[in-house]
């Protein structure tokens, strides 16, 4: 799982239309994490059934009451950081070498001890990482108490830990600002900043569609009023399967 990076990045799309601000990233690669260069689009596309891919998509999501979160823990979605993709490295170090720049490792290729997160997309912060005092989360876009609620209760094992480390759902962030997110929706918890809501709102989109996830009627109308301010706003795809490998069953 690699970022885009340098002259590569160029050719990655940002798609611009956060209310009078400059625009929200068009992540179309297999990940939430963030990359892209600049380019306007259009205003507003109204009602139902207009604007982009994420929000069509947000659109069709399945309307339900959000379910009990009793039961719920995180070991229901497995080992934490299990090298689901089979590429010898923890999901954690995966997503530090993706979305980081400067990466240093010790013992390998896989143990990322010193990256630089050049603007965090949640708060626009330049922040640095340093193992094992580390001011950097890996946060699951879409919580995992919230699949909980929302589906993921009655999956089995292997389909929760899919999602646990699934590249499409995990994203590099500054820790203090996502201790503030807990395990909130898009109705209760947006990026401080707000050129990248777009961003962050399509890949939940994109994750919940996968999961076949369910959300709250004020759940998508939150997604919708974030899309319509930059209506072009296209879908992410890719990550891992929605099954983890079988050896993760008995977990």
């Amino acid at each position: 799982m690699r970022r885009l990076k340098g002259g590569a990045a160029a050719v990655a799309v940002l798609v611009i239309g956060v209310a009078g601000l400059t625009g929200c990233k068009d992540v179309t690669t297999g990940s939430a994490g963030p990359e892209g260069t600049g380019a306007a689009v259009g205003g507003d596309s109204g009602g139902k059934g207009g604007g982009g891919a994420a929000l069509k998509a947000a659109e069709a999501l399945t309307v339900k009451k959000a379910g009990s979160k009793t039961g719920y823990s995180r070991e229901r979605f497995g080992t934490a950081w299990a090298d689901t993709d089979s590429n010898g490295c923890g999901t954690r170090d995966d997503i530090l070498k993706r979305d980081l720049e400067r990466v240093k490792y010790t013992g390998g290729s896989c143990k990322v001890t010193y990256g630089v997160l050049e603007s965090d997309p949640y708060s626009g912060k330049e922040i640095t990482y340093r193992r094992g005092r580390s001011q950097i989360d890996i946060d699951h876009v879409v919580a995992l108490s919230d699949a909980w609620q929302k589906g993921a209760r009655s999956w089995d094992r292997r389909k929760r830990t899919a999602l646990a480390n699934d590249p499409l759902n995990l994203i590099a962030v500054d820790a203090s600002t996502n201790r503030s997110k807990g395990d909130g929706d898009a109705s209760d918890w947006l990026p401080p900043n707000e050129k990248y809501r777009c961003t962050y709102v399509a890949a939940q989109v994109a994750v919940k569609k996968k999961y076949e996830l369910w959300v709250s009627s004020v759940e998508q109308s939150a997604m919708e009023k974030v899309l319509r301010t930059c209506p072009q706003q296209k879908l992410p795809s890719g990550g891992n399967p929605t099954e983890a490998p079988a050896r993760f069953r008995a977990e």
